[in-house]
């Protein structure tokens, strides 16, 4: 999850979103029914958020992207460790400095206590993936907006806090597992599944809208459809069953980019590599292996075993040679012993993963963790911090110095004074690197282009456009 710090000018800590809001505002704006909305936290959030949006614009309110043009303020939170519950509160304030109406809703809201401590003025405050109420106490607080049947305030699609060629699919809520450092599950409860012909009328919809990019998100994507027992549903008339590779593969039959995260590295995973080696879905993962040391992971009620995660990680990759994995540690966790720390280290050596993020533990309110013996002091961590960060960037950089001479599909994000800034398949938007075509500026965002790799730092790509006439001999890979 990637929280940055929240600056007065922006209705949102992501960037992608702020650019939609200021895009998308509506050139008349009804006083008294304007609402200002902030995101804070992971994609997860950003969904809900959109869905808040999309009934909100269906019921003719305006979305407007500064404080001052609003006559009520949203903020949807995040809550998930301490860093980022200081920025919700942070938030909150700010937005009752510079408006004074402020609804709260977001992981959060679960502790409405802590909130009206430190900020007793809000109006009202609801949990995560609340819509409805969220909605309700819009109503309480401002008028209704007398609604046009004839004015097309919607698209099909809802509305959007990414640019038009990529979207988040949501398909789950919740999680089942308990691991200690994580109280997301008494947040956002048990794991749910969406209905599967509801997320695939979702995916179409999106693609017909122009959406070239899915990225399939949950707090535990591999458990997809469990914990209804993989029923069989139907969608355009035809079974389909209720598990992540049943969802790869009709996802993957719409001709778009697919792109998984928050994968755990479950038996059912080596069941998509195939769709991945044949192009269906892109081959790239993201799974939050968290540490190395088998200890470790006892400690953190981790759902996967240590010592068969290397072997995967070798299956995977000869069935798919090209497979990009990202994954997120932490260190400093409560007993971490430099032994086990230097476990993490020794695995990030023979792992070689592509993408890797790191957090140094801070105790969240709520945890079971904070409780365990052993505490790893603050300079401590920093100090693993700065290894583990070290070793990575040595292992990326030499992985994408591998790639200098080399074609790719890119898509392109956007196109800026100095030229095109796209992505490979084998970087998300937002948390991995960006594919530069300097000086290119005959594309347009949402275009994907073939590319030769030119140069390479720790983190990003250098390309130049392939001409159309150069591709011909091109093979259909990614």
């Amino acid at each position: 999850m990637t929280v940055e710090t929240f600056t007065p000018n922006k209705t949102t800590t992501l960037e992608t979103p702020i650019k939609i809001l200021e895009a998308d505002s509506p050139v008349q704006k009804t006083k008294g029914t304007r609402i200002g909305f902030v995101s804070l936290g992971c994609p997860k959030n950003l969904v809900d958020s959109e869905r808040i949006l999309t009934q909100l614009r269906t019921e003719g309110y305006d979305v407007v992207p500064t404080y001052n043009d609003s006559d009520l303020v949203i903020v949807n939170t995040c809550g998930f460790i301490d860093s980022a519950v200081q920025e919700s509160l942070d938030t909150i304030g700010e937005a009752l400095a510079e408006n004074g109406k402020v609804i709260v809703t977001g992981c959060l809201g679960i502790k409405e206590d802590e909130i009206r401590e430190v900020h007793p003025n809000v109006l009202a405050i609801t949990g995560p993936h609340a819509y409805e109420e969220v909605v309700n106490q819009v109503h309480q607080h401002l008028p209704q907006p007398e609604h046009n049947p004839y004015l097309n305030l919607v698209p099909d699609i809802g509305i959007k806090l990414t640019p038009r060629h990529y979207a988040y699919l949501k398909i789950s809520e919740g999680c089942n597992h308990r691991c200690t450092f994580c109280i997301i599950p008494s947040m956002r409860g048990d794991l749910v599944s969406r209905p599967i012909g509801s997320i695939l009328d979702e995916a179409q919809r999106l693609k017909n809208a122009g959406v070239k990019e899915l990225l399939v998100i949950s707090q535990d994507t591999s458990a997809y459809g469990v914990d209804v027992k993989n029923k069989t549903d139907f969608w355009n008339g035809m079974p389909v069953k209720t598990d992540m590779k049943s969802l790869c593969e009709k996802l993957g039959e719409m001709g778009i980019w697919v792109r998984l995260h928050y994968v755990y590295p479950y038996p059912s995973v080596d069941k998509i590599m195939p769709l991945m080696a044949e192009g269906k879905i892109l081959p790239y993962l993201d799974i939050p292996f968290q540490h190395a040391s088998p200890r470790i992971l006892k400690l953190m009620k981790r759902p996967a075993a240590a010592e068969r995660t290397m072997d995967r990680i070798r299956a995977w990759r000869e069935v798919c040679p090209d497979i990009v994995i990202r994954s997120t540690f932490i260190v400093g966790f409560p007993g971490e012993t430099e032994e086990d720390f230097q476990m993490l280290l020794d695995f990030l050596d023979e792992a070689q993963l592509d993408r890797v993020g790191c957090f140094k533990y801070s105790d969240v309110d709520g945890a079971k963790a904070n409780d365990l013996p052993d505490p790893v002091s603050e300079d401590l961590k920093q100090l693993r911090y700065n290894r583990f960060m070290e070793k990575q960037s040595e292992i990326s950089t030499a992985k994408l110095q591998a790639k200098i001479g080399l074609e790719y599909q890119v898509i392109i994000d956007e196109v800026t004074p100095e030229g095109a800034v796209g992505r490979c398949y084998a970087d998300a938007p937002e948390i991995d690197g960006n594919v530069h075509l300097t000086d290119e500026f005959d594309v347009e965002p949402g275009d994907i282009i073939w590319a030769q790799i030119i140069h390479s730092n720790e983190y990003d790509l250098w390309a130049v456009k392939v001409d159309d006439d150069e591709d011909v001999e091109l093979t259909e890979e990614l």
